[in-house]
């Protein structure tokens, strides 16, 4: 991938064929499957890529269990339809980046006979929608094995529990792995690059996009062909800034997380709360050696602050408390994460937990915007294959044939899961180094250890006990256009997200490494880093717990 400057460079002022607005799961899909359909395609995205909805997801690869009993009760054929795309696309993600994704065996308790019949059936059902991309099959776990796997269940009243499989992935550095595999493709990608406004032709089309540069406030035009609309909980602003008065189509739910020591259930599987106070399903995942919770369902619009509260904190804890010997408290909590899920809506004042996560594809007739809704992480690639059929047609193109199925992404050339072992041996790195690298970068950790080697003390961790180096710090500003401390703490390598602590500690030494690639003064540094410690202790007072 280019540099920042370098991609801004190549973007001002020049025409493409497809310019796609947003940098999240949906936006990077689109610009993808355009580039390999052979569309030159620009992709703008307003802050960082995966910034908002895409890095805060529960890191699930699924048809959604919830969905099939939706679809079932409800006679909801939009739910079924989800559930069963969803059940094909997974595969693919697997498939096509193989250090970022894996499967994951999920428990689902019971405490009455009925109830596992109940959840037997259900789950066999869920198996056979998937047909041949069904992961493993589902099957009854005996009292006596679900607690020697899951020590710290509560054992009274339960008769055992029904496994089944799906998959897992690193949502944020999928993303990442999204644009770049792009960029390598011949496409051009820029964060921090904000629509302002539309211009349009004589007869009320849309010609160009004004951008302003976060950082030098400067403007400029992109123009292309058509416009691509792929900005999630954002996609009625766009509809708006290009036919004012358009009728507002997202319904936003916000949805938490929180994260645990993972120790408090399990090394190996996740545990499915299937029934909440509120009628949804919890999950609780091991997660990069921690313990994911999650996740909430509240109505929220895109001028909301979006923390994750007391409230909610109480709410995650109370529901897995019921399945636990031992309550889990506050205290233990390390990390906590909150995004809006972007819903569309045909009208009506249905709940945002009944909404299908299906997709549409809109094309503005007076503009000519074409913006895609809804939809899930899951779904990503299927979305962006209709979405650039739409623009096909839309241009007069001939149809032709998605790229995208079986196309691996940047670092899963030659990887295998014990690809880490390659670097112990030929960098001398620690095991948990050479993992979290190899899980992060694929392939790629080639390039970051390369970097670690070039002196400057790079090869040493960002801090005491930490997994990551420091080197890629700078891979990430040099290769993925990261800019700030939160992009490299939040998304591109996770420390963020792993422990807010430990993402603190590290805030100094990360300004210190932009700081030597960007030409940043001394003052702005401990600035940049005070200002992240500030914002972080902010986002634990919110949550009700103690620095």
């Amino acid at each position: 991938m280019k540099t920042r400057a370098e991609a801004l460079q190549s973007i001002e002022n020049k025409s493409f064929d497809a310019c796609i607005i947003g940098g999240g799961a949906t936006g990077s899909g689109c610009a993808l499957e355009a580039q390999l359909r052979n569309l030159r395609t620009v992709q703008l995205e307003a802050l960082d890529f995966a910034s908002a909805t895409s890095s805060t997801s529960t890191k699930m690869i699924h048809g959604g269990v919830r969905y099939l009993e939706q679809a079932i009760r409800e006679f909801d054929i939009k739910e079924y339809e989800v559930l069963t795309r969803a059940l094909h696309e997974r595969i693919h993600m697997l498939r096509n980046a193989p250090y970022l994704t894996k499967t994951q065996r999920f428990l689902t308790p019971c405490f009455n006979w009925w109830s596992v019949l109940y959840f037997e059936i259900g789950l066999k059902l869920y198996d056979w929608i998937a047909g041949r991309a069904s992961l493993a099959p589902s099957s009854f776990v005996s009292h006596h094995k679900i607690l020697t796997r899951m020590p710290t269940l509560d054992p009274r009243h339960l008769v055992g529990a029904v496994a089944y499989t799906d998959g897992q992935f690193d949502d944020a550095r999928y993303n990442i792995a999204l644009v770049n595999t792009f960029v390598e493709a011949g496409g051009e990608a820029l964060n921090y690059a904000r629509v302002t406004a539309f211009e349009k032709t004589a007869d009320g089309k849309l010609a160009a996009v004004e951008v302003e540069d976060h950082f030098s406030r400067r403007r400029f035009t992109v123009r292309a062909r058509v416009f691509i609309n792929a900005t999630g909980p954002y996609a009625d602003t766009i509809r708006q800034m290009a036919t004012p008065g358009a009728r507002p189509r997202m319904r936003l739910s916000k949805g938490v997380h929180i994260l645990l020591p993972l120790e408090i259930l399990s090394i190996d599987d996740a545990l499915l709360i299937p029934k909440t106070e509120d009628g949804r399903v919890l999950f609780a995942i091991p997660w990069f050696g921690r313990l994911l919770v999650g996740t909430t369902e509240k109505e929220v619009t895109v001028h909301d602050e979006l923390y994750v509260t007391a409230e909610e904190v109480d709410y995650l804890l109370r529901h897995l408390n019921r399945y636990l010997a031992r309550p889990v408290t506050p205290d233990q909590i390390v990390s906590c994460t909150a995004g809006a899920r972007p819903l569309v809506s045909s009208g009506g004042s249905k709940d945002t937990k009944k909404l299908a996560r299906d997709h549409e594809i809109e094309i503005d007739p007076r503009s000519g915007l074409l913006s895609i809704m809804g939809g899930k992480w899951t779904t990503h690639r299927a979305m962006a294959q209709d979405t650039v059929n739409a623009v096909q047609e839309y241009l007069g193109a001939p149809a032709t044939p998605s790229q995208t199925l079986n196309h691996p992404l940047v670092g899963s050339d030659g990887y295998s899961p014990d690809y880490w072992q390659s670097l112990v041996k030929d960098w001398g790195v620690s095991e948990s180094t050479a993992r979290h690298v190899a899980q992060k970068f694929g392939t790629r950790a080639q390039q970051v250890m390369q970097l670690a080697k070039q002196g400057d003390n790079l090869a040493a961790p960002l801090g005491d006990g930490l997994a990551p180096l420091r080197a890629e710090v700078v891979y990430g500003a040099r290769n993925e256009m990261a800019v700030s401390i939160e992009d490299v703490l939040a998304r591109r390598i996770g420390l963020q997200f792993y422990s807010w602590r430990d993402s603190i500690k590290a805030a100094p030494a990360v300004a210190q490494l932009l700081a030597r690639e960007f030409g940043w003064s001394d003052a702005a540094t401990r600035g940049s880093a005070t200002d992240y410690a500030e914002k972080i202790r902010a986002l634990i007072q919110k949550a009700g717990l103690t620095d």
